[in-house]
């Protein structure tokens, strides 16, 4: 085992313990997001519509008006990147096979999965509540606009015309999934750059949960 690789597993088992942004402290009052996971995959779950913010408005990026009105009475939706052939291959609950999980492992094309929630998901084992303010909600949905490719008239780019079910969709991302990119890292980065407390390199969902459960 070559010095490099020995370094480099190191890096990932100790990031994962390490937190950044220790300092974060949750806002009384503030506005509810979560980190949701299904137990190897992290979302950023937000509110569709905030009063009185200049956060995102999701309506007016996408690429068909009939979302708006599917989707108006929903209150949240969940935002996760990842590897386009490791999310096709999970159509009609498939488990992907060693083949697609070890070509996900080489740069690839991603995408944004977008889940829309009627209500906020119950806070338990793998959903995790957090208080931010308005200025960390702006900072934390412009992270997850930058994840979408957008067209010239700054839509998003659907990649299929259904997903899972019948509310939640595909959309073609920024970026390269890889192994040292995984779906775990976008959400650390996304958090960590608006400020609230993550690990500091985690390609798995349980160090995730864990430090941003630490937040007081």
């Amino acid at each position: 085992m070559s010095a490099a690789f020995t370094a480099l597993i190191l890096f990932l088992c100790t990031g994962a313990l390490v937190p950044v942004n220790r300092q974060f402290r949750q806002t009384p009052d503030g506005i509810l997001v979560f980190v949701a996971s299904n137990g190897t995959h992290t979302d950023v779950v937000v509110p569709l519509q905030v009063p009185h913010t200049q956060g995102a408005s999701w309506f007016r990026h996408l690429p068909d008006s009939s979302f708006h009105s599917r989707f108006d009475a929903y209150e949240y939706a969940a935002f996760g990147w990842g590897s386009e052939k490791f999310y096709l291959a999970s159509y009609n609950q498939q488990v992907p096979g060693p083949a697609t999980v070890l070509r996900a492992l080489v740069p690839g094309p991603t995408l944004m999965h977008v889940r829309f929630l009627r209500h906020a998901p119950p806070a338990g084992t793998h959903v995790v509540a957090v208080h931010i303010s308005p200025a960390q909600y702006q900072l934390l949905t412009a992270q997850i606009e930058a994840a979408f490719q957008s067209d010239s008239l700054n839509r998003y780019t659907l990649r299929t015309a259904a997903g899972y079910t019948a509310n939640d969709f595909f959309f073609r991302a920024t970026g390269r999934y890889h192994a040292l990119r995984t779906c775990n890292d976008w959400t650390v980065r996304t958090l960590r750059r608006a400020g609230l407390r993550v690990p500091l390199k985690s390609p798995l969902a349980a160090p995730v949960l864990h430090q941003v459960r630490q937040a007081k």
